[in-house]
């Protein structure tokens, strides 16, 4: 066999360019141990799949949180754990607020708004809030599309939300399931896959992804990739840890740059057909250029404005990046 049969990238430039077929977990182990002198061919690779199967365009989201803080689960990189001496503090939306946020989102262009609450999942008030929020969004006169992250859900509560007109749910499997007990004590990682099957069998879009730099090794983002795609999202979300102050993870260092670009690149290869959104740790880890590298080595949505309980970097510049690089954004009439 010569090195061209075994490069990786040769591999994958026939089995995902041409095919559309994603990479195994050892294939993906064998990219992201590429060196960095591979690093700019491997972006490339990654974008060129992005562009095959998934085109040019870029869909972008704003997302708000109707309940903040406070939460039961000691999700070991989240400031919102009612369990860590965190400074962030319960504190709840209320209608006119996320009709507001709403309409602010949809002005940016943004076709996607996505409702978010620190809950183990969500009991009968917040559902009603939800439920208020989507209806007076709607009597405002606004059409875009609504997704929500509640935490895992019963049958009857995905049954709610269908009926309510959530076309999208974000239910994040956070990491590998090898590393997931290091992460997370109070749930499992079976239980969020249980909740991501509902989600799909009732014909929701299925959003889901992770944090990197959690103390995973390598290995284990292979395997997280690999997981990843047997779920078959229709959207995955690409988070870089921020060590949160009063957090178990806040010594954590951050991801450097290239490992992150490279990891970014080894997700587009393992899913080379659904959204790969750039979301929190972004602008820590990448900065302005390395956001750029990312946008050309497999992205191809956005989460623009702030974050949960962190500041993002504002629309406008995000869409002025968009536009420099002549990636249109995904029409609303377009994603509906």
């Amino acid at each position: 066999m010569t090195a061209v049969d075994t490069d990786i990238l040769a591999v994958a430039r026939e089995q995902v360019l041409e095919r559309g077929e994603g990479l195994g977990q050892e294939q993906l182990l064998a990219v992201l141990l590429l060196g960095d002198d591979r690093l700019e061919e491997l972006l490339q690779l990654a974008h060129e799949v992005r562009m095959r199967w998934c085109g040019p365009e870029v869909e972008v989201e704003g997302i708000v949180s109707l309940k903040t803080g406070g939460c039961p689960e000691d999700c070991h990189f989240c400031s919102q754990s009612g369990r860590f001496p965190s400074p962030v503090r319960s504190a709840w939306l209320d209608v006119p607020g996320l009709v507001r946020s709403a309409r602010e989102t949809r002005d940016t262009g943004a076709t996607e708004f996505c409702i978010v609450a620190a809950v183990r999942g969500p009991d009968a008030r917040l559902l009603s809030q939800v439920r208020e929020g989507i209806k007076a969004i709607r009597e405002d006169g606004n059409d875009i599309q609504i997704a929500c992250s509640l935490g895992m859900l019963t049958q009857e509560q995905v049954d709610e939300l269908v009926a309510m007109g959530v076309h999208r749910y974000n239910h994040n499997l956070e990491t590998a399931r090898s590393h997931f007990p290091n992460v997370v004590t109070t749930h499992t990682w079976e239980e969020r896959w249980e909740t991501l099957r509902m989600i799909r069998a009732a014909g929701m879009e299925v959003c889901c992804g992770g944090i990197i730099g959690m103390g995973e090794s390598v290995e284990q983002r292979a395997e997280f990739a690999a997981q990843l795609a047997e779920l078959g999202p229709d959207e995955c979300t690409m988070n870089f840890l921020i060590p949160q102050p009063g957090t178990p993870y806040e010594q954590y260092e951050i991801v450097e740059g290239r490992d992150a670009l490279r990891t970014v690149a080894a997700f587009r290869l393992a899913m080379p057909r659904p959204l790969l959104r750039f979301s929190g740790g972004r602008e820590l880890t990448f900065g302005d250029l390395g956001t750029k590298q990312g946008m050309l080595g497999g992205i191809n949505a956005i989460i623009v404005g702030n974050y949960l309980t962190n500041l993002g970097r504002p629309a406008a510049q995000d869409l002025e990046m968009l536009d420099d690089l002549k990636m249109p954004v995904k029409a609303l009439n377009q994603s509906l």
